[in-house]
C-alpha cells in the first residue's frame, strides 16, 4: 500500500509510452507529460512516509523538477504541428 502513488504514477507513464509506441507520439508525450504533473501533485501533497518512491530529494526540488519535466512535456507535445 505505501509505493501505491508511485505505482500509479508508473503505471499513467506506462499508458504514456505504450500511446506513443502504438497509436501516435502526441497523445502519448500528452499522457506521459500528465503523469509527470500527477507525480508533482503527489509529491507536494503527501507526506514522506506515504510518498514511497517518489521521495528522491527534498519536497520543494522533487515537486519542481516533475512540474518543470511535466508541463514542457505536454507543451512541445501540444505546439508542434502534425506534418
Amino acid at each position: 500500500m505505501r509505493q501505491l502513488p508511485a505505482i500509479a504514477v508508473l503505471v499513467a507513464a506506462a499508458t504514456g509510452l505504450v500511446l506513443a509506441a502504438l497509436v501516435d507520439w502526441e497523445p502519448g508525450a500528452v499522457v506521459l507529460g500528465l503523469a509527470l504533473l500527477l507525480a508533482a501533485g503527489l509529491r507536494l501533497t503527501l507526506p514522506i512516509r506515504q510518498a514511497g518512491w517518489l521521495v528522491v530529494r527534498t519536497r520543494g526540488l522533487d515537486a519542481a523538477v516533475l512540474l518543470v519535466l511535466g508541463f514542457s512535456l505536454v507543451l512541445l507535445a501540444t505546439s508542434i504541428p502534425e506534418v
